[in-house]
C-alpha cells in the first residue's frame, strides 16, 4: 500500500461511513450519467450522447479513486462495519447491471451503424464494378482498380 491510500484508511465507523456515502454518491452520479448516455443512444441522438463524454470521463475517475481507497480499507470495514459493507456490494450490483445494459445499448448501436455502413459501401462497389462476364458465364470478379474506397464525415 502507499503512504497517501495508508492515510485514507478510515479509523472509526464514521470515517467508514463517509467514505461509503462518498462511494455510492460517485456511483449514483456515474448511473445517472450512463441512463442519460443509454436513453440517448436509444433515441438515436448519438451527438448528445458523446457531448457527456467529458463528464461521464470526470465521474469514472472519481469511481476508480474512491474503489481504490475502499479496497485499502476492506479489512476494517468487514470487522467494524459488515452491514455497510453489504449495502455497498447491493448498491455497486445494482451499478454493475446498469452498466451491462448500457454497454449493450452501446454495441447494438455500434453494430447496426456498422452494417449500415457496410451496406452503403457494398453497394458503392457494385455499381462502381463493370458487367463483365467471363467465359463460363459468370461475372468477373472486379480488380483492385475498381474498388474504390468508402469515405466518411462525422462533422455531419
Amino acid at each position: 500500500m502507499t503512504q497517501n491510500s495508508q492515510s485514507q484508511t478510515p479509523s472509526t465507523p464514521a470515517d467508514a461511513r463517509v467514505m461509503a456515502e462518498g462511494l455510492m454518491r460517485v456511483m449514483t452520479s456515474l448511473l445517472g450519467i450512463v441512463e442519460r448516455e443509454t436513453e440517448l443512444v436509444r433515441a438515436g441522438d448519438v451527438r448528445g450522447a458523446m457531448a457527456l463524454e467529458g463528464e461521464k470521463s470526470e465521474m469514472s475517475r472519481q469511481y476508480v479513486s474512491a474503489i481504490s481507497k475502499l479496497k485499502g480499507s476492506r479489512d476494517y470495514l468487514t470487522k467494524s462495519a459488515p452491514d455497510l459493507l453489504a449495502a455497498l456490494h447491493k448498491h455497486h450490483d445494482v451499478f454493475r447491471a446498469m452498466l451491462q445494459v448500457n454497454l449493450t445499448v452501446l454495441a447494438t448501436a455500434h453494430a447496426v451503424s456498422e452494417g449500415i455502413v457496410r451496406g452503403v459501401n457494398g453497394e458503392l462497389q457494385r455499381r462502381n464494378l463493370p458487367n463483365g462476364y467471363t467465359s463460363g458465364g459468370q461475372r468477373t470478379a472486379p480488380g483492385p482498380r475498381q474498388v474504390t474506397p468508402l469515405s466518411v464525415s462525422r462533422s455531419l
